[in-house]
């Protein structure tokens, strides 16, 4: 079976990808990845092929007015005008890789080399275009809860409390939200790929039939209750375990073995204007509490110099294996490394900025193996300090982490997508052998 792969976004949304390329390759399976050229490689060694695509809206990370507009939180007359400005330089990113996309597809068919049997795409890439042109069946993947309705829990989108009788109709939320970011996909569809103008939907095949959709998380994260249609899988979350594989550097390894396990602290895809004043807000807290730390860069801009040299800093570290050697973890939010930290059984301590981050958050507190979500309003040094104290000193939580850990480790969320996968790919044959 050939199966091409197509994600976009942080490095968060691409290496669970690359997990299930590891995974499709182990089955035998052959593999194709488009990705943002930055973190495509994390796929190279499981892949026959990958496409590096531009950046799109990654590159707005060092765009000072972006990330200005997004700490504000698009408040006040300001904030609304950034979120224009904002709107329209990512619109453009987005048409940029839509682009690519679609000249890969073209330059796969004039080499006829376009034989896939089935397409797995990121929820925020309109590949379900792509699928139709090819002629083969669509999957779409969902790093979170965001864009098939319940009514157990409104869109994380949502930013106000709404009843729960509202609850379902919120999704549309998350549509909203793409609209205004990257626009709509029709006019790429007939421009890049030629196809004919007609109304179309992710979660929809072209003849109407539902969309498979798999959750890349684990079911253990929604609230009681929560059921969705046969058509949505939710089996885990995609690992990918390179750690076996990784040696630390010798200074990482001193650094572990002289003292008792520290914390980890990184914001990963999370931006700020001012890394200097983050990196002194952690530096302090990290004193206040007592502890040790692992600080980890990302797109914050911290560096070693605004830490202090009691503080080890990385530019990047495979989380599957230092998280193992960690007291707590504190982090942004981000579902991957929510997942990674849960499989470690090490709780943590959640400072989120957006939706989805506050979805996780809440989650992971709800659980009982982490504090209260703190808000960028009320992130200090005390703050974190004390949240760090909680989750490295209170046995109950310690308790509930490790209790998580072999029920997070047991799904096997990647072998699941596989099986799904091809069960998709042998119904189409099956379709076109009646």
């Amino acid at each position: 079976m050939r199966v091409l792969l197509i994600t976009h976004g942080s490095r968060g949304d691409v290496q669970p990808f690359a997990a299930l390329a590891k995974e499709l390759t182990g089955a035998g399976h052959r593999v194709t990845m488009v990705a943002p050229a930055a973190s495509a490689g994390l796929a190279e060694p499981y892949c026959e092929r990958v496409v590096r695509i531009h950046d799109g809206p990654n590159v707005l990370a060092d765009d000072k007015a972006v990330v200005n507009t997004l700490e504000r939180r698009f408040r006040g007359m300001r904030g609304k005008l950034g979120l224009v400005t904002m709107a329209r330089k990512t619109r453009r990113l987005v048409r940029a890789y839509l682009d690519d996309i679609a000249a890969m597809v073209h330059d796969s068919r004039a080499r006829d080399d376009a034989e896939f049997d089935v397409l797995v795409y990121h929820v925020s890439v309109p590949a379900h275009h792509v699928a139709e042109l090819l002629g083969i069946p669509s999957i779409v993947m969902c790093p979170q809860p965001y864009w098939v309705p319940t009514d157990v829990f409104p869109d994380p989108s949502m930013p106000y409390r709404v009843p729960g009788f509202l609850n379902r109709p919120s999704y549309i939320a998350s549509r909203a939200v793409l609209w205004v970011f990257a626009g709509g996909s029709a006019r790429w569809r007939e421009q890049g790929l030629g196809l004919e103008r007609r109304r179309t939907d992710r979660m929809r095949q072209p003849d109407g039939t539902p969309t498979t959709v798999l959750h890349a998380f684990s079911e253990l994260l929604l609230p009681a209750g929560t059921r969705y249609p046969e058509w949505v899988r939710t089996d885990g979350f995609w690992f990918l375990s390179s750690s076996d594989e990784w040696t630390p550097p010798e200074h990482l390894s001193t650094f572990l073995e002289a003292g008792p396990p520290p914390v980890y602290i990184g914001f990963a895809s999370s931006v700020t204007s001012d890394p200097a004043g983050l990196g002194r807000l952690v530096r302090d807290a990290v004193r206040k509490a007592g502890t040790r730390a692992v600080v980890v860069g990302g797109w914050s801009g911290l560096s070693a110099d605004d830490l202090g040299d009691d503080i080890m800093f990385l530019r990047e570290v495979p989380f599957s294996w230092l998280f193992e050697r960690v007291a707590a973890v504190v982090h942004h939010g981000g579902l991957g490394t929510t997942g990674t930290a849960l499989a470690a059984g090490r709780p943590q301590v959640v400072c989120p900025s957006f939706p989805d981050q506050w979805w996780s958050g809440r989650a992971m507190h709800r659980l009982g193996v982490a504090p209260a979500p703190i808000s960028d309003r009320e992130l200090s040094s005390s703050t974190l300090a004390a949240a760090i104290k909680r989750a490295t000193n209170d046995p109950g939580m310690a308790a509930r982490a490790k209790e998580l850990r072999d029920p997070i480790r047991s799904e096997d969320g990647t072998g699941a997508a596989v099986s799904v996968i091809e069960a998709v790919a042998e119904r189409r044959y099956a379709l076109e052998r009646r």
